[in-house]
């Protein structure tokens, strides 16, 4: 299992690699429409799944954002009342994380495999992770990462999820994840999930063409291509 799971995570990081080679460096810009309006759904999404949980605002609570790229979710937190000293980051790629630590100073952030995280357990009053496991291919992996996801949580914590519950047909390199396989990687957890998110290629078509129309679609579910939701663990 060992073998296979530090295979997965090498392709991980080859692919990485590939894609920052590959894409261009505004592609996920807000300056492109479809970006702007996945990011503000996803922010309204998750505020919603929070509040309701009785998890918003995150005044006192600590947060760790498991593949935390760039920093981008880490500052939205301090947006939604996250202190900074009490943020985490983990990332693969040595390079995103260096991003991370010019944003953010204050956070305790790591480069490593989320197989092994550096935290204590129970130490986390929220752990997140927005389209990490579908980059997983390795079951293995999958198991190991949520398993410590789960151990750095505290009880009665929350897992903040974002991912793909469809495959992307271009990139073999990525799979959606079921509700069936969440509820398995995350065993005795309340999971709470709900489709969001306009397909990316539609949201990309209209977007900058008829903003309200590409709105009014993502009232659809069928032409939702993610899952948003909470994990809870037991107190």
């Amino acid at each position: 299992m060992l073998n296979a799971i530090s295979r997965d995570t090498a392709r991980i990081s080859q692919e990485f690699e590939r894609r920052s080679r590959e894409i261009p460096a505004d592609f996920y810009s807000w300056s492109r429409p479809a970006n702007l309006l996945q990011d503000q759904t996803i922010v309204r999404t998750c505020i919603r799944l929070l509040h309701r949980a009785g998890m918003y605002p995150l005044d006192g609570m600590r947060a760790a954002d498991i593949g935390c790229g760039s920093g981008g979710w880490l500052l939205e937190f301090l947006k939604w009342g996250a202190d900074p000293g009490d943020l985490a980051g983990i990332d693969l790629m040595p390079d995103r994380l260096e991003c991370s630590r010019r944003k953010l100073p204050w956070a305790d952030l790591h480069v490593g495999n989320a197989a092994a995280l550096p935290w204590e357990s129970n130490s986390f009053d929220l752990v997140s992770q927005f389209v990490v496991f579908t980059s997983i291919l390795d079951p293995g992996l999958k198991r190991a990462v949520a398993s410590e996801m789960l151990r750095v949580l505290k009880p009665g914590g929350v897992v903040l999820w974002l991912d793909f519950r469809v495959d992307n047909p271009r990139n073999a390199q990525v799979k959606g994840i079921k509700k069936k396989e969440v509820r398995e990687l995350f065993p005795d957890c309340e999971v709470t999930l709900e489709p969001v998110l306009l397909a990316p290629p539609l949201t990309r078509w209209l977007a900058s063409r008829a903003w309200l129309v590409a709105e009014v679609l993502h009232a659809l579910p069928l032409l939702r291509t993610h899952y948003a939701g909470l994990i809870r663990k037991p107190a």
